[in-house]
């Protein structure tokens, strides 16, 4: 009997070898995107990133040339395309305070109105927001906001290079309040509390608007040289204020993530696609702010199915039906749909003519470990292979009195 000859064992191992290559070359789950670039969508669509500010550099930020082919992970995970139809948050005035929003950007449908020079964006980063919680989807309906029926005040909390102010967000949040807006989303965060912005947050609480507010800055876009200690960033961090931080697809915060002790809720908010001020293409955002955006789309489809429900009982309604996680983790098709109890009570099915169950958002994010696991099969079974294709021959052979080559003679 001959021995297996090398013309098959060598491509049989290059194979195990670049299998094993592969495995230990996979990147962890959580691994951040390099530095300044925002993390990718999950799904190769390679689009430009949106910054939320302008730091050296003149001009605006260009009109993308790139279309998004597909949905991303965020509205799959948030279950977008159900939500809408039990709403759409027609009705609803959602007060956006960020860097503007372009009132004619593709998407928008002439739902934008703005105080102020907030028409104009000249960073872009309000307007991608604006097609998160309200956006038609520029054509494609995968890609639609959470509430595409919602209007949209669009105001200024920042310069025009989206370097934020306490005093243009204090003043931005008493013209929502003013204007009688619903839910008043903001996309910024300040270091310092702000005793007049404050006063104005709890004015808008007592008038009835729900608050949601990014509970960080967005990630900065160089290396800061030290750890950051958490703290709590305004206005997030006032009472009757919904808090919330970005999420990666498995739950945790993304790295280079800047910590906070005050968060009510997470969301997706890494990879997220959305249209900008100029030009029909997509980018990619990250941030709490991205997050936060989900989060006040959400509350405007609440407070379009129930209207009568107080601020604090649509906060409450987010949060009670979150996904129980660390931090928990927003649920938008079960805050739409579920039927609550007493404070402090579970969440129940709505036993309405669709039957409702709360979604196990878990087992998004098991795939990537699935994924891995199956890798470590596949490897494993082709060694196994390959060991047998060498050594039940040889064992054969020897049982036959086989001896190799250089032992013959001896």
């Amino acid at each position: 009997m001959r021995r297996p000859g090398p013309g098959l064992s060598r491509p049989l191992c290059g194979a195990a070898l670049a299998a094993v290559l592969l495995l230990s070359g996979t990147a962890p789950a959580g691994a951040g995107p390099p530095e300044g670039v925002p993390a990718a969508d999950g799904k190769g669509q390679e689009l430009p990133g949106m910054p939320s500010v302008l730091a050296d550099r003149t001009g605006c930020t260009p009109a993308s040339k790139a279309k998004a082919e597909k949905q991303d992970w965020s509205r799959q995970r948030l279950d977008l395309e159900r939500v809408r139809r039990h709403g759409t948050g027609a009705g609803v005035t959602v007060a956006l305070i960020d860097t503007g929003v372009a009132t004619g950007a593709a998407g928008t449908d002439g739902r934008v109105t703005a105080r102020g020079a907030a028409g104009e964006d000249c960073v872009g980063h309000g307007t991608f927001l604006a097609g998160l919680i309200a956006g038609s989807g520029r054509g494609d309906a995968r890609l639609a906001g959470v509430a595409p029926g919602a209007e949209l005040l669009a105001l200024r909390g920042t310069d025009e290079r989206g370097r934020p102010e306490a005093s243009l967000v204090t003043r931005a949040v008493r013209d929502a309040t003013e204007a009688g807006a619903e839910v008043i989303a903001v996309g910024v965060a300040l270091p310092e509390r702000n005793a007049g912005l404050t006063r104005a947050v709890a004015d808008a609480v007592e008038a009835g608007a729900v608050v949601v507010a990014a509970a960080a800055p967005d990630p900065p876009s160089r290396a800061v040289g030290k750890e950051i200690p958490a703290r709590t960033y305004w206005p997030a961090g006032e009472p009757g204020v919904l808090s919330v931080a970005d999420m990666l697809p498995g739950g945790a915060r993304p790295d280079g993530a800047l910590p906070t002790d005050s968060v009510d809720l997470v969301a997706p908010g890494a990879g997220v696609v959305s249209g900008g001020p100029r030009g029909s293409g997509h980018y990619l955002g990250s941030g709490p702010s991205v997050a936060a955006a989900y989060a006040a789309g959400t509350a405007a489809v609440v407070r379009g199915t129930r209207p009568d429900d107080s601020p604090e009982e649509v906060a409450r309604r987010l949060r009670a039906t979150a996904y129980p996680a660390d931090i928990p983790q927003l649920d938008a098709y079960a805050a739409v749909t579920a039927v609550l109890g007493e404070p402090g009570g579970a969440a129940v099915a709505d036993t309405g003519s669709e039957p409702v169950a709360l979604r196990d958002t878990a087992a998004a994010d098991r795939a990537t470990g699935r994924a891995v696991v199956f890798v470590l099969i596949g490897t494993a079974g082709v060694l196994a292979v390959l060991w047998a294709g060498y050594a039940v021959p040889r064992a054969r052979a020897r049982a036959r009195g086989w001896r190799s080559a250089d032992a013959g003679g001896k």
